[in-house]
């Protein structure tokens, strides 16, 4: 075993001390956010800032579950991600899968027009417009139709796609296999990283959704939690409650709770996909 020299062991002990202290950084706010949260109210205005709380309690967290806001801004969330998700992925799979044949024709043409929507965009107005015309207004489809496939994902899973070998799905056609079945069949299971990746980074967008929801949806039982978090960060306790059900006014240990619950989610099911995510991303580039 070869020896580090002094100079090798500063740098080991000055790179671990720099992590170590940039974790700390990353843990600190998140530890403060949980541990706020399990306070109680008095905690907040008596004692000022703390790391840990008087005693433990779950006040908050009740509290939030029998607001009936939270709770439908927390259903909304969960049926714009589920549903937005899987209106994505159908879409732009099936979109990068036709761009990956050979025998699609004007693909090259299809290929451009798709990477021209990465460089120039309608903008906000013009998109406002045709969703009204549309009668997509105070809908859900508002949020998943104009963003559904996005170029960088068709161009990355495309790329996978292309990568697969050409011979495999040639033997699948010779035995009859069609296109549909080919697809359902034999690339979506081979392309998993990439599925999954996506996936993930659809789930993440669907879930974080706040901007559209609040140019598209009207109505305040529609919005997701990214919105009501906002409101109840932002607005004075007295509007906030207006906006709630003239019951609730939010404490700092319900506000904390409930930026614990909104990430709560994500941080469930990134460890489920990541493993597939450097795999899938760095594939897809590459080959594409």
């Amino acid at each position: 075993m070869k020896l580090m020299s002094k100079g090798d062991q500063v740098y080991t002990v000055l790179v671990y001390a720099f992590l170590i202290v940039f974790t700390l950084l990353i843990l600190f706010p998140l530890f403060y956010v949980v541990s706020t949260s399990f306070a109680p109210e008095g905690d907040y205005y008596t004692r000022g800032f703390f790391l840990l709380p008087s005693s433990w309690t779950l006040e908050a967290y009740q509290y939030l579950l029998y607001n009936p806001s939270f709770v439908s801004a927390f259903k909304s969330s969960v049926i714009i991600t589920f549903f937005g998700t899987i209106i994505s992925m159908t879409l732009t799979s099936l979109l990068a899968y036709g761009l990956s044949e050979r025998w699609l024709k004007g693909r090259s043409v299809i290929n451009f027009l798709i990477l021209f929507t990465m460089l120039f965009s309608g903008g906000l107005i013009p998109t406002y417009l045709v969703v009204s015309e549309l009668k997509l207004v105070d809908t859900y489809w508002a949020l998943w139709l104009p963003g559904a496939v996005s170029a960088f994902s068709v161009i990355v899973i495309r790329g996978f796609f292309i990568s697969l070998p050409y011979e495999l799905k040639e033997s699948a056609r010779i035995d009859g296999c069609g296109e549909w079945r080919l697809f359902a069949t034999l690339i979506l299971p081979l392309s998993k990283p990439v599925i999954a990746t996506f996936t993930l980074f659809g789930i993440v967008g669907n879930w974080n959704t706040y901007f559209s929801a609040v140019i598209y949806l009207n109505d305040s039982s529609k919005w997701p939690l990214q919105v009501f978090l906002r409101q109840m960060l932002i607005l004075e306790d007295e509007k906030i409650g207006q906006l709630a059900d003239m019951l609730f006014t939010y404490t700092p240990a319900a506000r904390m709770a409930a930026i614990l619950i909104t990430a709560l989610p994500l941080l469930v099911i990134y460890p489920f996909l990541q493993k597939y995510f450097n795999k899938g991303m760095f594939i897809g580039s590459l080959k594409g």
